[in-house]
């Protein structure tokens, strides 16, 4: 591995000061009579996030209701300008800071410039912050401040303000118009034995899924197998000529290893977080991931777009690492979004619930989480979509998911995670499902991307009203992605 992939370069201009590091005094808020003081924003921020075991596991979560209370109203008080000069991680010590301090748009930034965090809460469920004025203010806000004014924000505000946000994205479709509800469709296999991940897909596609992408999870990591799982959604997407794109979710030192090798490859795929540390344990670094992004935008494989970036993220995977540097795990989260959209994704997910009850350990917390996520991610400028999913050793039920996807759906998500019946029997953990994406479609009037809902018409699997067709697998044309291959003697 060359110098380039084992760190990643400094991102700050020749001649720029670091940022000053630690707060010019502590904050604190008096409630029924006790005074409750923080030693800096991290302490703030963690203590006015609502409970979850993850924060209580690492031990920086807020002892008490009312110290939570507190701590939220010193943290309405704070200027967002505070967060360019308070980094909660060092400047010296992570290249994802510097990404967010160096990167920063002051230009963007200026609207808001002059609020604090309560002020900014204020603005955005206003008039004022439309579509358009939230757009370009996406460039100026930080992580920390998305997260700090997150904290603030009710369930019903999270919604609020995130559906007036809009990020399109494309590829071979295209990603975030409103009214539409794209969803990736998740063909796992425990062995990826091609013949189940192709019922898989089948499966999904006579139910409308997969405008978003066709994302295969692999059990290994092996560049052949890979390679053959690359090979067969191409074909299959070639064949059919399908308006969508697919990705099989391996390292990204194995994509690149494929394209070079001329693998059919079609966006680049990464879990990443929100600190160097998260990410180097992850076996990432920026400079790797800009190598990645330079070589799957050479390949030009976008019909409509060229956003050829995929990226995961979830709450506590820098504490599951060790790499927390004793700052909240959403706020971490966050941070996480200021490295995919240096790198202007396709599609960006939150796999909320996904790691597991030591972190989010029931319902309520997955729900709140997805919410603070999906929220954060569009005022950052991303394509957010969900995997809204649970592990089954969480207290959480299939209910909670029918929740979530609703919740999500009115908040403008642009796409959905769905696997086969719900259930991944790969990665062994609850989903959303190919009927749950239709059902949201139905009851809150949405549709598929463009490209996707014109091919599910030509192949007739759309009525005149856009409602999905009732049809006979075998009898469809599209039953030979499933069909096994002919002995050669008479293929």
């Amino acid at each position: 591995m060359d110098e380039r992939r084992r760190g990643a370069r400094r991102l700050r201009p020749a001649g720029r000061a670091a940022p000053r590091q630690g707060p010019v005094s502590g904050y604190s808020a008096v409630l029924g009579g006790r005074r409750y003081a923080f030693t800096d924003l991290a302490r703030l921020l963690a203590a006015a996030s609502p409970e979850r075991s993850g924060d209580r596991l690492a031990g920086i979560a807020a002892d008490s209701a009312q110290e939570r209370v507190a701590a939220r109203l010193a943290l309405a008080e704070v200027p967002l300008e505070r967060f360019l000069a308070e980094p909660v991680v060092p400047y010296e010590l992570d290249d994802v800071t510097r990404l967010i301090v160096d990167g920063h748009d002051r230009a963007a930034f200026a609207p808001v410039a002059g609020l604090t965090v309560g002020e900014f809460r204020e603005w955005l469920l206003s008039p004022g912050a439309d579509a358009g004025a939230l757009a370009a203010l996406a460039p100026g806000v930080t992580p920390e401040m998305a997260a700090a004014v997150s904290k603030l924000m009710s369930n019903s505000d999270l919604v609020a303000a995130a559906r007036k946000v809009r990020v399109v994205t494309a590829f071979r479709s295209t990603i975030g118009l409103p009214g539409r509800l794209a969803t990736r469709l998740q063909p796992n296999h425990p062995t990826d034995d091609p013949a189940g991940v192709a019922a898989a897909v089948l499966d999904g596609l006579l139910l409308g899924s997969g405008d978003a992408v066709i994302g295969v999870n692999p059990a290994g990591d092996s560049p052949r197998a890979v390679r053959d799982l690359l090979e067969l959604l191409d074909t299959v997407i070639a064949r059919h000529a399908i308006p969508t794109q697919s990705c099989v979710l391996c390292h990204v030192t194995t994509t690149l290893r494929l394209m070079e090798r001329g693998a059919p490859v079609d966006l680049v795929f990464q879990s990443i977080a929100g600190t160097q540390a998260a990410n180097a344990s992850f076996g990432v670094t920026l400079a790797l991931l800009d190598e990645a992004h330079a070589a799957v935008r050479e390949l030009g494989r976008g019909t409509v777009g060229g956003n050829a970036m995929y990226f995961e993220t979830g709450q506590g995977s820098a504490l599951s690492a060790g790499a927390h540097h004793g700052v909240d795990q959403q706020t971490l989260e966050a941070r996480a979004y200021a490295v995919a959209r240096r790198y202007r994704p396709l599609l960006v997910n939150t796999v909320v619930g996904f790691i597991g009850p030591e972190y989010l350990y029931d319902g309520r917390q997955i729900l709140r989480a997805a919410l603070e996520d999906h929220f954060c991610g569009k005022l950052l400028g991303l394509p957010m979509g969900l995997d809204v999913c649970y592990t089954n050793h969480a207290d959480a039920d299939d209910d909670d998911i029918a929740t979530m996807l609703t919740v999500l759906g009115v908040a403008g998500a642009s796409f959905l995670i769905c696997t086969p019946g719900g259930d991944d029997i790969m990665l062994n953990y609850q989903s959303a499902s190919y009927h749950d994406a239709l059902y949201l479609r139905e009851v809150l009037g949405l549709r598929p991307a463009p490209e996707f809902e014109s091919w599910l018409r030509a192949v007739g699997l759309l009525d005149e009203g856009g409602a999905l067709r009732e049809v006979s697998p075998a009898a469809h044309p599209l039953a030979a992605i499933a069909a096994p291959p002919l002995p050669p003697e008479i293929s």
